[in-house]
This record gives structure tokens, C-alpha cells and sequence, in this order.
């Protein structure tokens, strides 16, 4: 066993789901003892000192310990294309988007863009994350070689469409299949790296393609599977004009199988109530992201309803409709859709906030030992401490309650406050 690390903070987590009667858990003076990467001990600074006398103290009481964050939806070739508004999902996709996708056909393109992504998913203090990969086979090996140098958790794929995208984007069932496998072979299960399949949504992708994925989902127990779902009026109406023979956007995917406890679904901002029960009977999650939803005019995400339903609902950051990386934005703007649905919005909590951006987006993607800090867990965590004398560390200073502090940062806290970040004990991010 390695030397122990006692880190000593003030510390928020939320080990049983909010929407569930789960409250905030929150302790101001708390110390925790990791060695290997797991938490070992959770208690007093007098009894951690007594117990690993031989730990290395580590202060963090000038902010606040969250768990890591876990975003379930975000897209490596986008990057660069952050921030294209003022227009349509469909007409964001043709003009801004897939351009810039387009470009990855170039190794050395991706090469140089995926640091630049895993550095700002460790500064924006996300740990985990399932990223929607490139087009190219060549590229997303080029991703996941940096991803394990990265030290994320970080599960991926490579992304397929045969239609309705730019020709240079399209495959054929049959290279799916073959990439796929390879990229699998390479990379599934090594370190901290996992593969999803990825078909780009319904809209791109034929049935003969959605069976490819299939088949590929069947290659392997642990595999994951992510996609768009229901996020635009005029998509949803494509789609429908695709398959007329299918009964709704999700039934593209589940008429394949492709619907189930290892699927997460991008946005679900217009689904219906049909597909609700039929995402709750199968344990499917929706990854929810507000920012983007708002940039591009998507709707108000019904959280209430998927709620309801019992539906797993986690945080994406959808970069790049979405605009930044921080899952603290995310939170914050999913507290102000809800707040603006008329009569059935969800009435977000501090503990919600967090819920949603850290253990149930684990849970999403099934990480057993990632989402909170108790002993015996993963120390995957981020230090938020704002710089003295900012408003964020002014109102932080000034908090009454749990609940207060917690709100005050996701209100305030940006990338910016990210002081540090570990993943398995690793520090991956340590602000200059």
C-alpha cells in the first residue's frame, strides 16, 4: 500500500439520490485518508491523526471537496466550434459543427485538439466523462492514446452515419463493424478507458447501420451505448419521415436493441409518454443539457416528467452547442429551465445540482465506485476554492448553511475556482 494522503476540507456529497428523500451530505471540518486511490477513512482530523500518523496532511479547508464530476454528454470534435449561436440544431449540425468534424480527417488535426479537450475536462474539475468520439477511425485512436495519458475515466467511441451528413463523414455497415472491433480491442478496459458505441442519431444513421452497432454492442457484456434522442422539432420530424414504420424516435434504436441499463440518450427534450416508461423499464438514462438545449432553441427539458417516469436523468455539458465545460454552469442553468416550465417544472435543490453532476451521471455510466466520498470509494474529487477576495469567495465565506454554500457555488464557482482535480487519487489538474 502507498503512502497515506490526508486531506482535510469541508466536504459535500450526495451518497442517496435527492429526487429519491436522499439529502446533502455535508461535514465543514472533514478528513479523509486515501492510499492506492481509495478512500480508506472518513472522520474527525483527531481520529484520522491517530489512525494514519504517518499521512501526509493535505489543507484544503480554503474552499470546498465536491466528488468528481461526471458528464455524460460531450463531444471531442467540437471544441473549436463552441459557441456558434443563433441558430437551429440542423443549421448549427450543416454550418458550424461538422465543418470543424470534417477537419479530424487529419491524425495530426486530432492529435492536436485532443489535449486541448482532456485538459479542459480536468480543469472544469470533471473526472469522468462519456465523449461523443470523431467520425475517423484514425483520430479516435489518437483520442484515447491521450485520454490514458490524461488519467480520466473516460469512455468513448467512434461515431457512425451513412446519410445526411457530409460525404466524408458517412461509412458503410460493414467498416463499422470492422473499425469498431479494433478500436475495442485496442482500448476497451485498458486503464481507465471504455468504449461506447456511437451511431450519431437516427436521423444519420439506416437500419442496416443501427444493426452494425448492434451487433457490435453484442460483442462484449460491458459495452455502452450513446445517442441523441428527441432533441429538435424538425429532427424529430425527420426521423418520423425516415421510419415510418417505427412508432417513435426511441423505438429506431430499440427495434435493435440498442436500449437498455448501459444506454444513455442526449437531451430528450421532446419525448413522449410512451417512450418514458419505456426508457424507465429498461434502466436507459437521459443526459440532459441545458446550456445547449438554450443555444440552440431545443425546448425546456421536462425533468419533472422523466422524474415521474423514473427515468435516470444526469448532466452533459454538450460542448460545443453547449458553451463551456463546467458542470456547474449546467447545474445552474438546469435550476433556471426548470424554475421557467409553466406549472410542472422540477424544483431544483443545491442537492439536486449536485446529484445530477456527480452520482447519478456515475451511475449513468455505471462506475460503481465514483459519485461520493465514502470509504472504500474511488478518490475521484474537486477542490473548488475561489480566489480571495472575488464575489465567489465573499459569499462562500458569508454561508450559513450546507445548503448555502452549495448554492453559492453552483451560482459563482467557473473553471476558474477549480483548484484541483484527482481521479483514483491522481492529481490531474492543479491550478498555477
Amino acid at each position: 500500500m502507498s503512502p497515506a494522503q490526508l486531506y482535510r476540507a469541508s466536504v459535500a456529497d450526495t451518497p442517496d439520490n435527492p429526487f429519491e428523500g436522499g439529502a446533502l451530505r455535508y461535514e465543514r471540518d472533514l478528513s479523509l485518508v486515501v492510499s492506492d486511490g481509495v478512500i480508506r477513512f472518513r472522520g474527525s482530523f483527531a481520529d484520522a491523526e491517530r489512525a494514519y500518523p504517518d499521512a501526509e496532511v493535505v489543507d484544503l479547508r480554503d474552499g470546498i471537496l465536491l466528488p468528481g464530476l461526471v458528464d455524460t454528454h460531450v463531444h471531442f470534435p467540437q471544441l473549436r466550434s463552441i459557441a456558434g449561436l443563433g441558430k437551429p440544431l440542423l443549421d448549427w449540425l450543416a454550418e458550424c459543427t461538422l465543418p470543424e468534424e470534417a477537419r479530424f480527417a487529419d491524425v495530426e488535426y486530432a492529435r492536436a485538439v485532443a489535449p486541448e479537450f482532456l485538459r479542459a475536462l480536468a480543469s472544469a474539475g470533471t473526472t469522468s466523462a462519456l465523449v461523443f468520439g470523431s467520425h475517423f477511425a484514425p483520430a479516435m485512436g489518437a483520442f484515447f492514446a491521450a485520454a490514458d495519458e490524461s488519467r480520466l475515466r473516460i469512455t468513448s467511441g467512434l461515431v457512425v452515419g451513412d446519410r445526411m451528413l457530409r460525404d466524408e463523414l458517412h461509412t458503410t455497415p460493414e467498416r463499422a463493424r470492422e473499425e469498431a472491433a479494433k478500436l475495442i480491442d485496442a482500448w476497451h478496459g485498458h486503464g481507465r478507458l471504455r468504449y461506447a458505441v456511437t451511431p450519431r442519431f437516427s436521423l444519420s444513421a439506416s437500419d442496416e447501420l443501427l444493426a452494425a452497432c448492434a451487433d457490435t454492442m453484442a460483442s462484449r457484456p460491458d459495452l455502452l451505448f450513446t445517442s441523441h434522442l428527441n432533441e429538435n422539432p424538425r429532427e424529430i420530424e425527420t426521423v418520423a419521415e425516415l421510419f415510418p414504420e417505427r412508432t417513435s424516435y426511441l423505438d429506431t434504436y430499440d427495434r435493435h436493441g440498442l436500449v437498455g441499463r448501459r444506454s444513455v440518450f442526449a437531451h430528450s427534450v421532446h419525448t413522449t409518454d410512451a417512450e418514458l416508461g419505456r426508457l424507465a423499464e429498461t434502466g436507459a438514462t437521459a443526459a440532459h443539457c441545458p446550456t445547449s438545449n438554450a443555444a440552440l432553441g431545443s425546448g425546456l427539458f421536462p425533468l419533472r416528467r422523466h422524474v415521474d417516469a423514473g427515468v435516470r436523468v444526469a448532466l452533459g455539458s454538450d460542448v460545443g452547442a453547449g458553451t463551456g465545460f463546467s458542470l456547474f454552469k449546467e447545474g445552474l442553468q438546469a435550476y433556471f429551465m426548470q424554475m421557467l416550465r409553466p406549472g410542472d417544472g422540477a424544483q431544483l435543490s443545491p442537492a439536486h445540482m449536485l446529484h445530477l453532476a456527480t452520482s447519478a451521471g456515475a451511475q449513468a455510466l455505471g462506475l460503481a465506485g465514483v459519485g461520493h466520498l465514502d470509504v472504500g470509494m474511488q478518490f475521484d474529487a474537486v477542490h473548488v476554492s475561489p480566489p480571495a477576495g472575488s464575489t465567489y469567495d465573499v459569499v462562500l465565506r458569508c454561508a450559513e448553511s450546507a445548503d448555502d454554500a452549495l448554492a453559492r457555488t453552483f451560482a459563482l464557482a467557473t473553471t476558474g475556482d477549480v483548484a484541483a482535480t484527482w481521479v483514483g487519487g491522481d492529481l490531474v489538474h492543479a491550478r498555477a
